[in-house]
């Protein structure tokens, strides 16, 4: 009869090697995707908060240098509101500020 003949690409070949390995087993697991982080930690939300809640007399440092003293009223995405004792309060925006932290007590 007829012997049919197949391209060798058609053929099926095994992965086993001897002691049962296949060629794979080198093959690092798939890597899990890491998830993003969040957008936001409320850890600056955190913060402002707990200043505001306690009146806490804060010192500001802008980018040009200066530094104001005060007690932070508000705050909202880009602006600071900053009560100040014997001083116009201000409103400053965050692009401005260099840090802040608080002013050490008297």
């Amino acid at each position: 009869m007829f012997e049919e003949r197949r391209p060798e690409s058609l053929i099926r070949k095994t992965t086993r090697t001897i002691g049962g390995e296949t060629k794979d087993s080198n093959r690092r697991p798939p890597a899990v995707k890491k998830t993003t982080p969040p957008d936001q930690t409320n850890a600056e939300q955190f913060y402002y908060a707990k200043q505001m809640q306690g009146k806490t007399h804060m010192i500001v440092v802008l980018t040009d240098g200066e530094q104001l003293e005060g007690i932070i009223e508000w705050y909202d995405r880009d602006c600071v509101k900053l009560n100040r004792i014997g001083a116009p309060n201000l409103l400053l925006y965050k692009h401005c500020i260099k840090y802040l932290y608080k002013a050490e007590p008297e």
